[in-house]
């Protein structure tokens, strides 16, 4: 079941990504040959006009493909070749601004109808995840941490200092306590990486703070807003080296996050597939050949220069980024199977 709805996730955000394209390119008048849904030999199929809707083996994907995107048939009107940089710059940024819109309304929503989520500041468990140290000790959701070696815990925060200030390896006494009873039970806090502080795999319980439509639309958009900010120093620190490559996760990662996301219910699903695709669409934004972001770069450099690349030119370094891409994947693919094997 979590690969089952990693894939229907995935998909979702794919399917507003490719979307935003498709919209945007039919805008501008360019000649949509297909919109497909995944990757790899084509499953079915259906033409509506001019272009055929497919869905293809591999769900991890998705293209639109417009006519001359290749940098080939300049002479046709409605070729993407032939079309203004601006308008080129429209149709690539369309998906992952497109993305950006979709957890914007997940957020907007789920606040709107559900609630505004608030941490609670009482040290109540609000999830033991599967597999840590907490759970295999016996800690349960509901349970409320009262010592930790012995010293008792004022609120969470307190809580999460004294774990943090715990050597990893190394068994580590807690008090808590369970309908009314009191129990002792020891946690062996793990290394949550190089040079991290230690955990035990416990969540902060929330509560969900109702408010009217207005408070979700504005505490829906400021939320995309921070997140967007967020995943953007992330990838600062990333590139300056302040974050480790190692802590990047692949298919088989967002697979396992996405399962711990849907045990802790529909709610918890919904904001974590918002957080994924703010990811993919300031992903797709990079000057990454083969991603959105480049075709904006070849976009405004034919506005500077006044002509465009060569065909030939564009797409062999088009080429070089897809094998870049693919590699890529593969190496953080291989990390998230060794994560998972000698967590």
């Amino acid at each position: 079941m979590t690969i089952v709805t990693a894939l229907v996730v995935i998909a979702i955000i794919i399917l507003a990504h490719e979307v935003g394209h498709f919209v945007m390119a039919r805008r501008e008048d360019i000649e949509v040959q297909e919109f497909a849904l995944g990757f790899g030999p084509r499953l079915f199929g259906v033409r509506r006009g001019e272009t055929l809707y497919s869905v293809r083996i591999l769900p991890l994907g998705g293209f639109v493909r417009m006519t001359g995107e290749g940098g080939e048939d300049r002479d046709n009107p409605r070729g993407f070749a032939a079309k203004s940089p601006g308008a080129k710059v429209r149709v690539s940024a369309a998906g992952p601004l497109m993305n950006i819109a979709l957890a914007a309304v997940i957020f907007v929503t789920t606040f709107t109808l559900v609630g505004i989520p608030t941490p609670v500041e009482d040290t109540v468990v609000g999830e033991a995840v599967v597999g840590k140290p907490a759970y295999e000790a016996g800690i349960r959701e509901g349970d409320r941490i009262v010592a930790v070696a012995g010293q008792p815990v004022r609120d969470w925060e307190d809580f999460v200092k004294k774990v943090r200030a715990s050597q990893a390896g190394q068994p580590l006494p807690l008090t808590i306590e369970r309908e009314g009873r009191v129990l002792q039970v020891t946690v062996v806090p793990e290394a949550a990486g190089t040079d991290q502080p230690p955990l035990v795999g416990v969540r902060q319980a929330l509560t969900f703070r109702k408010v009217g439509v207005w408070e979700g639309l504005r505490q829906g958009f400021l939320q995309t807003f921070q997140i967007t900010w967020v995943l953007l120093l992330g990838l600062g620190h990333l590139f300056s080296g302040a974050a480790s490559p190692s802590d990047v996760a692949g298919p088989v990662g967002i697979t396992r996050m996405i399962g711990d996301a849907a045990a802790g219910g529909w709610v918890y699903l919904l904001n974590f597939a918002a957080l994924l695709s703010i990811n993919l669409g300031i992903l797709n934004l990079l000057p990454i050949p083969a991603l959105d972001g480049s075709r904006i770069v070849f976009a405004l450099v034919e506005a500077v220069r006044g002509r465009p690349m060569e065909p030939e030119r564009e797409g062999f370094i088009h080429f070089l980024g897809f094998v870049f891409l693919m590699a890529l994947i593969a190496l953080i693919t291989y990390n998230d199977i060794l994560r998972i094997i000698d967590p």
